[in-house]
């Protein structure tokens, strides 16, 4: 998708029409189910941007991280945004030592190889890399997994594993709606968010309990026993390995099991790390002259489809796997019909922020274990 743009952060018109729609189809969603959740579409799209003063520069993503590259065949994008992908350059450009210029050097061996050679070295290294527009678009997938229950939005309890923004997003808006929602984060590894600005996580979790654990069987199994919503977010093995993966853990009925992946759950496909530039860029969801649009656009487009996907399943009474992948997302976005001459100054909007911060990592141990113990005890 190739166009000109609306707004400082490049977001062509038809995609906030389309998200807008979104934002009323959510509205109508939850008040069937007797919740009351207004959306402000703009703000979910440029919120973040906005907070922290991010403007895509071209090529370059709005945080910064990712570049879309040209290679002899096209165009790809790569994100090194961790510390260890840094460190991994060397070895995906097969030199002796780190390079003085990381993305100078990153943009010579890109040019040197066609895009699925240069990407494919790239994933076999676990950096997160895409070429332009190879994904299809795809609606959310729903997969059958347990008995129906009908339930009010203010009777769910989610417990929110997921990190960063597309699956946080999904669980703001749900308790913005008036659910009960846990946010579960690693002792050691919590949401990379909350180690940032702190105002973009106040944003997404504030609205949450928080609950520390290891991953242990015996520390997580008892909630995501008792939670009548799951939003997991990492790779669909991480959860499986410790035997804590939607068929290995036994659920309430009406139970939705939300999985937000990259690229899906399926073959190859499952194992790829994706972040919200690279992920739209698989999509095609690029602007005129190949660049970069919004501030990770891929993770708020998917954070509304998501929440809609689980508002949708809870209409029948749940007991569903539900599955939706970023590029999927970005890709049907990308076939949106634009307006070619429609560009606008008009800011980011940005968002007002809670009263009161996010809590502390696992401050609220106490509490969620007893709506734990609560709830299977009235099984």
């Amino acid at each position: 998708m190739q166009n000109d743009v609306v707004g400082s952060l490049g977001i062509p018109d038809a995609v906030f029409a389309r998200a807008r729609r979104m934002a009323d189809g959510l509205r109508t969603a939850a008040a069937d189910l007797g919740g009351a959740l207004s959306v402000d579409a703009d703000e979910i799209l440029t919120g973040r941007a906005g907070l922290l003063g991010l403007t895509p520069a071209g090529r370059v993503s709005a945080g910064g991280s990712t570049r879309l590259l040209s290679t002899r065949d096209g165009w790809c994008a790569l994100t090194l945004s961790r510390p260890d992908d840094i460190d991994t350059v060397p070895a995906l450009l097969e030199l002796a030592e780190q390079p003085t210029d990381v993305w100078t050097a990153v943009a010579t061996g890109a040019a040197a190889r066609d895009a699925c050679e240069f990407v494919a070295r790239a994933r076999m290294l676990d950096l997160p890399a895409s070429i332009l527009g190879e994904v299809n678009c795809a609606s959310p997938r729903f997969v059958p997994d347990g008995q129906r229950a009908a339930r009010t939005v203010s009777d769910l309890l989610v417990a929110d594993l997921s990190s960063m923004w597309a699956g946080p997003l999904c669980g703001h808006l749900l308790a913005a709606a008036g659910a009960t929602v846990v946010k579960v984060e690693g002792r050691g590894r919590p949401d990379g968010t909350r180690r940032g600005d702190s105002r973009f996580f106040d944003w997404i979790n504030s609205s949450k309990l928080s609950y520390a654990t290891d991953f242990r069987d015996d520390d997580l199994r008892p909630l995501l026993e008792a939670a009548d919503v799951v939003i997991e977010g990492s790779r669909p093995a991480a959860l499986m390995r410790r035997g804590l993966g939607p068929d290995q853990v036994r659920g309430r009925d009406g139970r939705i099991w939300l999985r937000v992946t990259g690229y899906g759950t399926e073959g190859e496909r499952a194992d790829r790390v994706a972040f919200g530039d690279d992920a739209a860029v698989a999509g095609g969801l690029v602007g005129a002259g190949v660049e970069f649009v919004g501030d990770a656009i891929a993770d708020p487009l998917t954070g509304l489809a998501a929440t809609y996907a689980v508002l949708d399943s809870l209409g029948r009474g749940g007991g569903e796997i539900v599955e939706i992948a970023l590029a999927e997302v970005a890709a049907d976005y990308a076939t949106l019909p634009l307006a070619v001459n429609s560009k606008s100054t008009r800011p980011p909007r940005i968002p007002r922020l809670p009263r009161v911060p996010a809590r502390d990592l696992g401050a609220d141990n106490g509490r969620v274990r007893e709506l734990v113990e609560a709830r299977l005890t009235t099984c």
